[in-house]
């Protein structure tokens, strides 16, 4: 009874405490919240507190957790729901121990004032910005779009108090209503436009104008459900990236992203990264924590990271719901039975719904073994798939929930209704996906929910790689490459690593459009899109990969002198960085021949050359040599370039030079598609390139790089473009050659 009593003193109505004590775990958290709050106040809580303990009791289910966020709702520094909300999310996605407070605060909104001036601001901003079509449809508008801007801009404002400013600076803007603004609008019918391909199905998929799209199934409640989202939206385009963390993001994956954080950054509206982890057989926290990484590192912030196994609770309770409708059934069926096109019916299709639900509940329970039971739903799939799966056991436990699941939906069941939930407004998706989109429509219209709309679009591959896990695998494993970063591959760990700027590959995905066709293009476009940002962001260095020693006998210094060279030739107001010039420099072995050659313009026996920014000429006096008659170093002088007649060439050079590991890239396969086929009998793993990898394990850099961090960039000149390897130490520099300084016309 006193548990009762507290918790209706904190607001909960009767039935709802009542339903709060039958749930011992709940009621015994939420009760040492209260405690822990009333301790800190020194008083009782206020219902406002008490509803936010409440909230937060009921999503963070780790007493530890639960006691950190209660310090900040006791005192009202988390004193809203979209603060709870951002401090829930932030605390799953977080080890307690490695929780950053100001990080925390900073996301949470925490002491952040929005004050009524910065809030009528704003909506006298925004209503301006559409102030055109207000005057035009009047009270016909769609004001959720300016309730949307607004909270875009103003994200920790009081939303009563911004639907308040709106409606007033509305009505002062048109006067009351009319007779005109109260009359329903009549419906006139549209022409159908045309489609051809992707493009132009987006150009009219307004949101809220889902049921007109091609292919979408209406029922009889579309309409009321989208107006609900409407509602909810403020007509705000939704997208989400949902990979599995199952692997490392490839370059298919760069074009997915770029497609649904891009199509939404474009549309003014909000994209969720969302885990699909409903196989925790195949999770691992790495996956997890790499896939977030590769989305930010291309330039993105999800609005809000989301897990699959953040709706297990409510997927379950819709489960349980389709069951009672007849839609699903408990199956004993072999998945050998009913995997393939057509497969024969099962012959508990139309068991009793309480069988079915009898059986659903021991799965849960874990009263089978793996594969003896699944939840099947009834429908019929493009691909001519009968019955998709909807609920498998698997006896792992899972990365977020532990072992409180024995059972988890698949992708076919769990996909479009994460997206419903999440009032997803465009579910973009390759195109293999196409076979899926009949299930997607019949679950949430067989559920009576929100239905997304599906769009599809030709996934990108390239030439001379294998992107998939399996095959990278086997790569590792066969020691072809040394791990899923190895720079040879595609994944976006390993372009990362090799020195592609996230921004040249979201140039390169922007190229290649979006297509419903597939699309395969060749590693050269890529190559073109980094040259093009690294000339442009790239500081030069010089470097000597093949030394030849040269001794400058009339030096004209007892000491070294410091050389400016600019970090950006063609644009000296980017700065210089200094190098010394010493007696003893080198120089590449291929800038030097001692038989002049007809056009050949460096240095010979006969012919002197320029020292890049140097202003002196080089002319060699006498050429050393081992006891094999191999040149190993010049003896040479040097004079000011204005008193002798300008070279033919100028070449780079290196002085007091830092010695680094140099590692040259090429393909990592010999043919364009190194899959089993006619072309590669043998399989991948028959056509590795052996010459993928060149180590050069001494070169000489010029002192400019000594400061280098992991993954800075330089283009050595007349070398190529550099970044600097992880594998990096204070004692030895190890860089990774990005790209070559031009395409090299061989490998077309």
């Amino acid at each position: 009874m006193a548990a009762l009593a507290l918790f209706s003193r904190i607001g909960l109505s009767e039935q709802k405490a009542k339903e709060t004590l039958k749930n011992e775990a709940l009621s015994g958290l939420l009760a040492q919240a209260v405690e822990q709050a009333e301790a800190i106040l020194g008083c009782a809580v206020d219902r406002c507190t008490g509803t936010l303990l409440y909230n937060a009791a009921t999503r963070l289910k780790d007493q530890q957790h639960l006691a950190f966020l209660v310090k900040y709702i006791a005192t009202k520094g988390v004193g809203s729901d979209l603060q709870l909300n951002a401090a829930v999310e932030y605390i799953k996605n977080h080890r307690l121990d490695s929780i950053d407070s100001t990080d925390f605060e900073r996301e949470c909104g925490i002491g952040v004032v929005v004050t009524p001036e910065q809030i009528e601001e704003t909506v006298e901003a925004t209503v301006n910005k559409y102030i055109n079509n207000i005057m035009l449809e009047r009270y016909r508008f769609n004001m959720g779009l300016l309730m949307g801007d607004v909270r875009t801009k103003l994200k920790w404002a009081d939303g009563k108090i911004v639907k308040n400013e709106v409606d007033l600076q509305v009505l002062n803007l048109l006067g009351p209503k009319t007779e005109a603004d109260l009359e329903k609008k009549a419906k006139t019918p549209k022409e159908k436009a045309p489609r051809s391909g992707l493009k132009d199905k987006e150009e009219g998929s307004n949101n809220g104008e889902n049921f007109k799209t091609e292919g979408y199934v209406v029922t009889d409640n579309t309409m009321e459900l989208l107006q609900k989202h409407l509602e909810i939206t403020g007509g705000q385009v939704r997208t989400r990236f949902p990979p599995e963390p199952n692997g490392i993001l490839h370059i298919g994956h760069a074009k997915a992203i770029n497609f649904n954080f891009g199509y939404a950054r474009a549309n003014d509206g909000i994209c969720f990264l969302r885990y699909d982890d409903t196989n925790p057989e195949k999770e691992e926290e790495k996956y997890f924590q790499g896939i977030r990484e590769m989305v930010e590192w291309l330039g993105y912030t999800p609005y809000k990271i989301t897990h699959a196994s953040d709706y297990f609770d409510h997927l379950y309770d819709w489960a349980v719901e389709l069951i009672k409708r007849r839609q699903a059934y408990a199956c004993h069926q072999k998945v050998e039975e009913i995997k393939g096109h057509n497969p024969p019916p099962s012959p508990w299709r139309d068991r009793p719904v309480e069988d079915s639900l009898l059986l659903f509940q021991q799965m849960r329970k874990g009263m089978f073994a793996e594969g003896e039971v699944t939840l099947r739903m009834k429908l019929i799939m493009e691909d001519g798939k009968m019955d998709p799966v909807a609920y498998r056991i698997k006896y792992t436990a899972h990365h977020r929930t532990g072992d409180q699941w024995c059972i988890y939906p698949t992708y076919d069941y769990t996909h479009c209704l994460c997206d419903s939930i999440e009032h997803i407004t465009h579910s973009l998706c390759t195109k293999e996906f196409q076979a899926r989109r009949s299930s997607y429509y019949w679950l949430c219209n067989a559920l009576d929910v929100y239905c997304p709309v599906q769009w599809e679009y030709g996934r990108l591959n390239l030439q001379y790689t294998v992107v998939s896990k399996r095959k990278i695998i086997k790569l590792v494993e066969a020691g072809a490459v040394r791990d899923w970063d190895d720079p040879r591959l595609f994944t976006l760990t390993a372009l990362r690593r090799r020195g592609f700027p996230s921004e040249a590959i979201n140039n390169f995905c922007a190229k290649v459009g979006v297509t419903v066709a597939q699309t395969t293009m060749a590693p050269h476009l890529l190559e073109s899109c980094v040259r093009d940002v690294l000339n442009d962001t790239a500081p030069r260095a010089m470097a000597v990969l093949e030394p030849l020693r040269v001794t400058i006998t009339n030096f004209p210094s007892n000491q070294p002198l410091e050389v400016s060279v600019p970090n950006f030739p063609a644009d000296e107001s980017r700065g210089f960085h200094v190098v010394p010039f010493s007696r003893t420099i080198y120089i590449e072995q291929a800038d030097f021949r001692e038989v002049m050659e007809k056009g050949y313009k460096r240095l010979t026996c006969e012919q002197p050359v320029g020292l890049r920014h140097t202003g002196y000429v080089l002319s060699v006096q006498r050429v050393i040599r081992d006891n094999d008659r191999k040149v190993t170093e010049l003896e040479a002088t040097c004079k000011k370039s204005e008193s002798v007649e300008k070279p033919k060439a100028f070449i780079h050079w290196v002085s007091n030079p830092v010695t680094c590991e140099l590692r040259l890239y090429e393909r990592l396969f010999i043919h364009k598609c190194p899959e089993d086929s006619a072309e590669v009998p043998g399989g991948f793993l028959s056509d590795i390139n052996p010459s993928s990898m060149q180590l050069i394990p001494a070169a000489l850099l010029d002192v400019s790089v000594r400061a280098a961090r992991p993954f800075d960039k330089f283009q050595f000149e007349r070398v190529g473009y550099f970044s600097l390897d992880p594998d990096s130490t204070e004692q030895r520099l190890v860089f990774n050659r990005t790209v070559t300084l031009k395409e090299d016309p061989g490998k077309m």
